[in-house]
C-alpha cells in the first residue's frame, strides 16, 4: 500500500470556461458544426417570418386582384421598400426552408442508422448540406430574380 501512496498520479487536464472574446475567434468549428448552427439559425428565420409566409400564402390564393397585388410587391415594392428587398427577404426564406430540410433529412438519417454516426459521414453529409442548400437556392433565386 505504501508503494501506491508514494507513486506520484500524472495531473490531470484543467478544464476552464471558454472566453467568448479571446477563446471563440480562434477556435475553428468543424462542418458539421457549422450545419448544425446554420439548421437552428434557419429555424430561427423562418418561425420569425411566419408572418410574411401566411400574408404571402393568403395573397397569392384568395383572388385574381390579390395576386396582382401580391406580384407588384415584388415588382415595384410596398411599405415604403423597393421590390428587390422583399424578393431579397423572400430568398432568404428559400435558404432557411431548403437548408432546415436537408438537414433535417441529415439528422434524421443519422438517427436511423448507426453507420453514419460517424466522423467521415459526419464531414460528407455536411458538405453536401451545404452544397445542396446553397446550389438550390441560387437556381430558385435565378428564378425569383427573373434571369431564366
Amino acid at each position: 500500500m505504501t508503494e501506491l501512496a508514494s507513486k506520484q498520479r500524472p495531473k490531470r487536464p484543467e478544464f476552464r470556461n471558454i472566453n467568448a472574446f479571446t477563446d471563440l475567434p480562434s477556435y475553428r468549428l468543424p462542418l458539421a458544426g457549422i450545419v448544425s448552427i446554420l439548421h437552428r439559425i434557419s429555424g430561427a428565420i423562418m418561425f420569425l417570418l411566419m408572418p410574411f409566409i401566411i400574408w404571402m400564402f393568403d395573397t397569392s390564393v384568395s383572388s385574381e386582384i390579390s395576386f396582382a397585388r401580391f406580384t407588384s410587391a415584388f415588382n415595384a415594392g410596398m411599405l415604403g421598400l423597393p421590390g428587390v428587398i422583399w424578393k431579397l427577404v423572400a430568398l432568404a426564406l428559400i435558404w432557411a426552408y431548403l437548408h432546415h430540410f436537408i438537414a433535417g433529412l441529415r439528422h434524421l438519417w443519422m438517427d436511423i442508422s448507426h453507420a453514419a454516426v460517424s466522423k467521415e459521414f459526419g464531414k460528407s453529409s455536411a458538405s453536401f448540406t451545404l452544397a445542396a442548400s446553397i446550389g438550390l437556392t441560387l437556381v430558385l433565386g435565378a428564378k425569383l430574380f427573373g434571369l431564366y
